[in-house]
């Protein structure tokens, strides 16, 4: 098969996994509005982890699920448990494009906790992408002209989150087992989740309970066709069409749920996208980057808890 071929099937897998994510947010949207988060994350893991237990089967890697680093891996659990709660509730609170709009500052956070934990030297290109991103971020927030929700919150807090347990992967993921980095987040969930549902539960009906476990499959479908994205093309040309997201938002939450794009979101949205875009090519120049922690990423989505780290 051709390079360009090659390319070409990577990026189908990507938009094809990106639109399966935006599909799993409007899930989470639509049980929101019934369901606590907590359950949501409880019943959603359970049904994951049976096709991620199939994945854990097929690591070849020699060695038991005793983690290498046991405290950097139990930090990154609890980030990512953080991240899939935050993301969760900002998703069932928030319009789906203004949810995605903050979330989009994820690849702006890698960038400057790289710094401290893996050692990357940020030049002023970098830092001017990270600056113009922060305003397209004050531009959705628009402080002191709106309110700033608990959902605003949550939604930054997941994209910080996430970032910060992305970075750690590419710290220790070369010496633990791909298995031990998929198995620790989800046990995890189900425990912390299994403690809040005494307070939270109701009684699902039969179909919220195929729409929790579709939610748990979509995440483990798209991290899987993302991962094939990476494989087959180039990162610097899979890692922007994650923000096709917004697109399948806007769709989605106009269809859906009624919501009308507001222009000052697009605007920040826009500024934070392109400032996105700036850092992914500044990563895929030689010698730009010497971790290209950003592009190095295989799956950006770190809130759905069923994460595969990238091979």
């Amino acid at each position: 098969m051709s390079t360009q071929n090659t390319t070409l099937r990577g990026l189908g897998f990507a938009f094809l996994g990106f639109a399966v994510f935006a599909s799993h947010d409007a899930l989470i949207k639509v049980l929101g509005g019934t369901y606590s988060v907590m359950q949501i994350i409880f019943f959603a893991t359970l049904f994951s982890f049976v096709p991620m237990a199939v994945t854990i089967l097929t690591d070849r890697t020699t060695g038991n699920f005793l983690p290498h680093h046991p405290w950097l891996v139990l930090l990154r659990s609890g980030l990512m448990v953080t991240a899939m709660s935050c993301a969760f509730y900002a998703f069932s609170v928030l319009p789906l494009a203004e949810v995605y709009s903050l979330l989009f500052s994820f690849p702006l956070i890698v960038t400057v906790l790289s710094i401290p934990i893996l050692g990357e030297v940020v030049r002023i290109q970098r830092w001017a992408a990270v600056g113009v991103g922060l305003i397209g971020v004050l531009i959705v927030l628009r402080p002191g002209a709106t309110d700033i929700t608990s959902g605003h919150l949550a939604a930054l807090a997941a994209a910080f989150c996430s970032a910060f347990a992305s970075v750690l992967v590419r710290k220790i993921g070369n010496e633990e087992r791909s298995a031990v980095l998929i198995l620790y987040p989800m046990l995890l969930a189900i425990a912390v989740m299994s403690l809040a549902q005494p307070a939270v539960y109701q009684p699902p009906t039969l179909f919220h309970l195929a729409m929790m476990a579709l939610v748990g499959v979509f995440s483990v479908v798209a991290q899987h066709l993302i991962i094939l994205a990476y494989r087959a093309a180039p990162a610097g040309v899979v890692a922007p069409s994650q923000y096709s997201q917004i697109i399948w938002a806007t769709i989605f939450g106009a269809v859906f749920f009624g919501e009308r794009p507001d222009v000052w979101v697009a605007v920040g949205a826009s500024i934070i996208i392109a400032s996105g875009v700036f850092v992914v090519w500044r990563e895929a120049r030689s010698n730009a980057s010497a971790n290209t922690p950003v592009l190095r990423v295989r799956s950006p989505r770190a809130d759905t808890g069923a994460t595969r780290p990238g091979a």
